[in-house]
């Protein structure tokens, strides 16, 4: 058969796979639940050193029912991107949200996925968090996080209530759980479809857990991660300058220290951002060293893991009203999160690298109609792939300018090896606030080429099969010679692709002003 004919061929069957979505009588209700900073390799489902300490039931069951996604990647890990790159389904540099500390308010008047599916007759709404800086455009009703920056509260949130801010008294979580049921029984309207955007702040920093679980894990010794004593050889000028180390970078307030006595409150408050800048921090004058370390490690994991099993109670309390209320069969529910995030990986806590920790994203999506239960799948997705995807589910079709493409033949169960074979990242936020260089990059199957720019000029190279953990730098190795060259090549290809061929010059100006005309 000829090279053309199989081709087309492949593009009918994508189409007919696709229109089966759109074909159905009753138009699919979606959930789309995200945490914040919720790391993959913290789901049970996806394995991993705390999947027997630290289990999330509800979280698999969307897994054991659904498909699960092993190498779903963010292109821009930090919260706010992440976000408006999901909502959009394109690139920063395309939708204008380039990083959290600096730049410029989320442009509501774009095309986002909830606006395109509001307008085709949807009833949608937003709960939670939704750190954009800018009030949601395309939702009949929302609901979220203004303290800190938009970052939320743990404890009696306030929250911006279709416009008027309102203080609720109890765990964050809890509460968006709350207010998420409340809108799917009682203010949703009924006789349309309906999207749910169903977001926690949770297990945001400073991972403050429900009362009932602070000491959850009390007893237990969590156990490290390969990496844990990563001493960042052959990356000195890269990883190796970060701020956001647990050795070295927890904050009183991180650590739960109690609060000095006679302190006032302005003192306090400053205390309790010692350690951001590396200064000393221990519950003890005689703990230190190596055993200071672990106990800092301990204590943030188990209040990470913890803050994660709220997140998991509440998404058993959603499961259980769509069961309830025969909504499961047609409804589309997703879980995932804005980015990955490091768990005590090469000694750090936080996101923001190219790595793989930070990289990845978790991506579960069941729906009982259409996707056989219990798949998993290790094509490659990005979070600008999810909102055409989410359109095409809802027979919609995308906006011109989306870069990302849909996987709903993925979800079909289609074999599709060349979805695709790699993926183009850019991060620039600097230097707050943990001090990681502005960097673009290439990620293939194998390999991960990055090239950091702002003040430095340095590239990595990693072969992912060989050193999966991204501990050797063999970017000046002879034997890389033929690689890299093929893999700057592609790496050009996508940047222009996707319109970030600029001058390093326009991109440093990113990082310093926000943004710049491309």
């Amino acid at each position: 058969m000829k090279k053309h004919t199989v081709v087309n061929l492949f593009i009918a069957s994508v189409a007919v796979v696709s229109g089966l979505f759109g074909q159905e009588k009753d138009k699919p209700n979606i959930i789309f639940i995200m945490s914040d900073d919720h790391a993959s390799h913290a789901i049970s489902a996806y394995g991993g050193i705390y999947k027997d300490v630290a289990p999330t039931p509800n979280i698999d069951r969307l897994a054991k029912e659904g498909m699960l996604f092993n190498n779903a990647f963010c292109t821009n890990s930090i919260c706010g991107p992440s976000r408006a790159s999901i909502l959009t389904g394109k690139y920063s540099h395309q939708n204008g949200f380039y990083k959290n500390e600096g730049g410029d308010p989320f442009d509501g008047s774009q095309e986002t996925f909830p606006k395109t599916l509001q307008k085709e007759g949807y009833t949608t709404a937003v709960i939670g968090k939704w750190h954009l800086w800018s009030e949601p455009t395309g939702f009949d009703y929302f609901k979220y996080h203004t303290l800190n920056g938009e970052q939320g509260s743990y404890w009696n949130p306030v929250y911006n209530d279709n416009g008027s801010h309102v203080q609720e008294e109890g765990y964050a979580t809890n509460l968006t759980g709350d207010f998420a049921l409340d809108w799917l029984q009682n203010k949703r309207d009924i006789s349309k479809p309906f999207m749910l955007m169903f977001q926690f702040k949770a297990p945001h920093r400073p991972w403050r857990p429900d009362s009932k679980y602070e000491t959850l894990f009390d007893g237990v010794e969590m156990p490290y991660p390969d990496t844990f004593n990563d001493d960042y050889v052959t990356r000195e000028l890269t990883a190796g300058k970060t701020m956001m180390t647990i050795e070295n970078h927890l904050t009183n307030k991180d650590l739960k220290l109690p609060r000095p006595s006679g302190m006032s409150d302005g003192e306090f408050k400053k205390w309790e951002r010692l350690g951001d800048k590396g200064e000393h921090v221990s519950p003890s004058d005689t703990l230190t060293g190596i055993e200071l370390k672990q106990w800092k490690y301990q204590r943030y994991i188990k209040d990470y893991l913890a803050c994660i099993r709220s997140v998991d109670d509440n998404i058993g309390r959603l499961l259980k009203y769509l069961e309830e209320t025969g909504l499961s069969d047609n409804t589309i529910v997703i879980y995932t999160a804005d980015q990955g995030f490091y768990l005590g990986d090469h000694g750090w806590y936080d996101k923001r690298f190219m790595y793989e920790q930070s990289l990845r994203m978790p991506f579960i999506i069941r729906y009982p109609k259409r996707i056989t239960p219990g798949q998993k799948n290790d094509n490659t997705i990005l979070n600008v792939d999810f909102a055409p995807t989410i359109l095409d589910m809802a027979g919609l079709n995308p906006a011109k300018e989306i870069q990302g493409k849909s996987f709903v033949p993925l979800l079909m169960g289609e074999a599709d090896e060349d979805f695709r074979n790699e993926m183009y990242y850019h991060y620039y936020e600097y230097p707050k606030w943990h001090n990681v260089q502005p960097h673009y990059g290439i990620r293939t199957k194998r390999y991960k080429l990055i090239h950091f720019y702002y003040n430095i000029d340095v590239w990595e190279l990693y072969d992912l099969e060989n050193d999966p953990n991204e501990m050797t730098n063999i970017y000046d190795s002879p034997s890389s010679k033929t690689i890299v060259k093929k893999l700057k090549r592609r790496l050009k290809s996508l940047q222009k692709e996707y319109g970030d061929n600029i001058s390093l010059s326009k991109m440093r100006a990113v990082t310093d002003k926000g943004r710049v005309e491309y």
